[in-house]
């Protein structure tokens, strides 16, 4: 009997051998948990960002409706009318109630008008077909004692994360329309 490995035994010791080296590898865990986060990373940071953007729109959204009832209330009351603001002024009131979060210059719309009834009133959003702001009639009546009247904030919030198809925004160039309506009806303030 000679040393050498007979010729017929050498594909099933490179089969042991083959099964034996990829047990050793199954079995070793070095580096797992970094190839497990690398493909759980990306989809996890995704929604993270998703979920922030979300609450920030929510309380960018709030924040607009707590200004258009702060504001609405100067009309109501009849303070606006006879400290004879005009649109500008009232935009001023309005940007004094919502620092910090909205550029009052840049993107915010004031709009203020009169109704002869509650159900004449228009409160959808003010979106062409294209997702552009259609805001050529907006105005400035706050009206008299016991006038309908509606003020309408705007605001177009950038949109910056979109999952899976579900963007948040509705209007063109990645943007969504935060929109504060208020109704109401003049006090006797006279």
């Amino acid at each position: 009997m000679s040393c050498d490995t007979p010729a017929r035994f050498i594909p099933g010791m490179k089969w042991v051998l083959g099964f034996t080296t990829a047990r050793r590898l199954l079995r070793q865990q070095d580096g797992a948990a970094a190839i497990e986060f690398g493909l759980v990373a990306a989809p996890f940071l995704a929604l993270v960002f998703a979920i922030m953007e979300t609450a920030v729109v929510f309380f960018a959204g709030q924040t607009l409706e707590t200004a258009a009832a702060d504001s609405a209330r100067l009309i109501m009351t009849g303070q606006a009318q006879t400290a004879g603001f005009d649109q500008a002024k009232f935009k001023q009131e309005v940007c004094a109630r919502i620092y910090g979060l909205f550029n009052c210059n840049g993107g915010l719309y004031v709009d203020v008008k009169n109704y002869n009834s509650f159900a004449t009133i228009n409160t959808a959003k003010p979106i062409d077909s294209n997702g552009n702001l259609q805001a050529g009639d907006f105005g400035y009546q706050p009206g008299g004692p016991g006038d309908i009247v509606v003020v309408r904030l705007m605001y177009q919030w950038p949109v910056y994360v979109s999952l899976l198809g579900l963007n948040l925004s509705d209007m063109s160039g990645g943007k969504r329309l935060l929109m504060s309506t208020v109704a109401f009806r003049n006090e006797p303030y006279i």
